[in-house]
């Protein structure tokens, strides 16, 4: 006896459930359903549910590309996280840090914790505008001038970083 096909349908989108891979046994949001909602594709509900897109020409493998590109953003934001506690910790190039280091300790690595948080931000902003784009079907254009902003700021901070490094007195 063959099933009815809306309860097939109903478990293919649900699917077994798995502690590991759904652990709040969330229904998946069809992003098709919500393309006329007038909020985000991520705030639809289940709002812990893995969101579906209709697989036409490349769709799953730009959806692959934006998560990585998040997962980017996310491993320079955790970098940039550790070098500020990693100077606010311990900055010092000897056993006693000297007066300097002691003060620049602390401001360097609020600026670097700052250049952590917009890093995440950028990143999570720039995947949720593509995310919706995408459940828009909209022509998608990644001109990128925020994100050559932050990276400029996050360089030019390295490399002064390093330049204020280098010319410290290491003598003493």
């Amino acid at each position: 006896m063959a099933r009815p096909v809306d309860s097939n349908a109903d478990f293919s989108l649900r699917g077994p459930y798995n502690p590991i891979i759904n652990p709040t046994h969330c229904r998946p949001a069809l992003v098709e359903d919500h393309v006329e909602d007038q909020h985000h594709i991520l705030c639809s509900p289940p709002i812990f549910g893995a969101l579906l897109f209709e697989n036409t020409s490349s769709d799953a493998r730009d959806h692959c590309a934006n998560e990585r590109t998040f997962l980017s953003w996310l491993r320079l934001s955790m970098y940039l996280a550790v070098v500020s506690l990693a100077i606010i910790i311990s900055f010092h190039f000897r056993e006693q840090p000297t007066v300097l280091e002691r003060r620049m300790a602390l401001p360097l690595g609020i600026v670097f914790w700052v250049l952590s948080i917009t890093c995440l931000a950028n990143g999570f902003a720039n995947y949720a505008r593509t995310v919706m784009k995408y459940s828009r079907k909209a022509a998608l254009v990644q001109s990128g001038w925020k994100t050559q902003v932050v990276f400029t700021v996050v360089g030019t901070v390295i490399l002064g970083s390093c330049i204020l490094f280098l010319s410290t007195d290491q003598t003493g």
